[in-house]
């Protein structure tokens, strides 16, 4: 795990972390930080995810669910923030940039305001 994906990985973690109340952490362990949702999906028993942060093999990756659930929760996100996305709700870093990470802070806080509106996330 190179230095700028372990840094990168601490200045994303908390974005995160900070939520853990309002749901379920689902992994915490070096390099890997997920939480899922207070629902549970009938058919298998899994919780619907929230979003988590990763370290991959050359970058690290945020993903955020509730921009899969409402993409109109990306409109209007800077374009260079959307330019690190890769699928619908997963973005890349390679080493940490304060304005971006600021900006994907305010998509995960969005987020988590609309999962509490309907009920996944504790208010």
């Amino acid at each position: 795990m190179g230095t700028d994906l372990a840094t990168t990985f601490a200045a994303i973690r908390p974005l995160f972390a900070r939520h853990a109340d309002k749901g379920v952490v689902l992994q915490d362990e070096p390099g890997r930080y997920f939480l899922g949702t207070n629902e549970v999906r009938a058919k298998d028993g899994y919780r619907t995810a929230f979003g988590g942060v990763e370290i991959k093999q050359s970058y690290v990756s945020a993903h955020l669910m509730p921009v899969y659930v409402y993409p109109d929760l990306l409109d209007g996100v800077d374009p260079v923030l959307l330019k690190r996305m890769q699928g619908k709700s997963c973005f890349n870093f390679k080493q940490p940039d304060s304005a971006l990470l600021e900006r994907l802070e305010a998509l995960i806080e969005a987020g988590v305001k609309r999962f509490q509106r309907d009920g996944r996330l504790v208010a």
